[in-house]
């Protein structure tokens, strides 16, 4: 099994934000395989036949879905499939593991939370008598107004999840979870590569400098990026920039005439041309195709 190196998200946490929610209605999934620093617990409804896929664990989800992923390391998306459903819902939520590490965990009435957090290194997928417990809470808390009652309610999701840890289903082998040097390729020249990409695809990039940057003659560094990436340096580093992009579109408000720019385009019509070419649909079509709630809280 080989897939795409999986994006770095940054989610939108600040170290005042207690947590991050998204409450959509959509009609496919294209947010590519990525894996970040927070914890995520993300439920899906509606999308029989989703090909979900948390390490090397790939599975075709039911009418409902709920994961949690407890490791900054483990990759993970949510491919549409065979999924024909043209009204899926998707809540997501991500939290700092510093909102419970190392105070809160050590205190007795959170034991079965920190247990639930040990199993979701490999990525924790709940039964449906959990998702049904837990559902009523998940349904509302995207619309609370008051934002300690919204913290409150996360924890009491937490909570209630935790006491079906042992009927959760593991999903990645540990052994196969990504880590700096030990990738799928087991090359710390790309994963710096693929890092320095990540963090400068705003600016302009060069084949040149990132050669000189791999110490490799240029041909020669062509050949081992898509190798070992399955895409030409030119097309894997506009994939990174459409797929923020259409981040952009989904989580903010920003001007499409910004959103190229923020992106690391320097053409509109360039970025319109690529985004409909990849995506099947123009920038504003797929900003459409979302309804959301989202919240910082």
């Amino acid at each position: 099994m080989k897939h795409d190196l999986p994006v770095q998200e940054k989610t939108p946490l600040s170290e005042k934000d207690c947590f991050y929610i998204a409450d959509r209605h959509k009609t496919e999934f294209t947010y590519p395989l990525h894996l970040h620093e927070d914890f995520e617990l993300n439920f899906i409804s509606n999308a029989a036949g989703v090909k979900r896929i948390v390490g090397d664990s790939e599975e075709i989800i039911g009418d409902y879905d709920l994961v949690l992923i407890g490791n900054k390391d483990l990759e993970h998306v949510w491919e549409q499939g065979i999924c024909h459903s043209k009204d899926i819902r998707e809540i997501t939520i991500q939290f700092s593991p510093t909102l419970f590490y190392p105070h809160l965990l050590n205190k007795s009435q959170f034991v079965s939370i920190r247990n639930m957090f040990e199993k979701a290194e490999k990525g924790l997928s709940f039964p449906l008598p959990a998702i049904m417990k837990v559902y009523p809470v998940l349904d509302k808390l995207a619309s609370l107004e008051n934002s300690f009652y919204a913290v409150m309610d996360l924890f009491k999701v937490l909570y209630e999840l935790s006491l079906f840890t042992n009927d959760a289903k593991e999903l990645a082998e540990i052994s196969y979870i990504r880590k700096p040097g030990n990738d799928m390729t087991d090359n710390d020249r790309l994963q710096d590569i693929r890092g320095y990409i990540n963090d400068h695809y705003t600016e302009e990039i060069r084949l040149e400098q990132l050669a000189a940057r791999a110490e490799m003659a240029p041909t020669a560094f062509s050949r081992f990026f898509k190798q070992h990436t399955g895409k030409s340096l030119s097309d894997y580093i506009i994939d990174i920039r459409l797929n923020q992009a259409a981040r952009l579109l989904i989580d903010t408000v920003t001007p499409i005439s910004k959103i190229y720019q923020e992106s690391g385009f320097n053409n509109l019509s360039n970025f319109n041309r690529l985004f409909r070419k990849k995506k099947g649909c123009s920038p504003k079509e797929f900003r459409e195709s979302y309804r959301k709630k989202k919240m910082v809280i």
